[in-house]
């Protein structure tokens, strides 16, 4: 075995390494999550309905299907629940009134906004255990990871 095969193996471990702590980091916030939801007449699917409305503004059912990759029928029955609890409602787009967008109410975005500061405080209190250049360092570079990824 030469050296470039000790690179590769040590590479190949790293990576399994990284991928496998960020599949376990991602499995623990969306437990978290789900914990903060139980306090909430919301579901899990509904509270990703929920988060790109919060974070992309008003958008048609199709446009919300794809984001959540789910079929259009299946984002209509979940828009119909969630209106039907006043937290989204369907307006006409002043633009073309053949074009149906849902619009986040008062409560959807109460909801969506404790959750979110909920996950954060959490987050927060778990990066306790990191120094102020710790948490700046993995800000940066998830920030970087996250660009790279969205360039694929």
């Amino acid at each position: 075995m030469n050296i470039e095969d000790v690179k590769t193996i040590d590479e190949k471990d790293v990576v399994a390494i990284i991928e496998k702590e960020l599949r376990y980091i991602s499995g623990i916030i969306k437990q978290k999550g789900r914990e903060i939801l139980s306090n909430y007449k919301i579901t899990p699917p509904q509270f990703i309905a929920l988060q790109w409305l919060f974070e992309e503004g008003d958008m048609t059912i199709g446009e919300l299907s794809t984001k959540m990759y789910l079929a259009f029928s299946t984002t209509t029955d979940l828009v119909d629940r969630m209106e039907k609890n006043s937290l989204v409602k369907r307006v006409k787009d002043p633009n073309d009134r053949r074009v149906v967008r849902i619009h986040l109410l008062e409560e959807g975005e109460r909801i969506i906004d404790e959750c979110i500061k909920k996950r954060q405080l959490y987050l927060k209190d778990v990066l306790g255990n990191f120094s102020n250049e710790e948490v700046e360092f993995f800000k940066n570079n998830l920030l970087k990871l996250h660009q790279d990824m969205r360039k694929e």
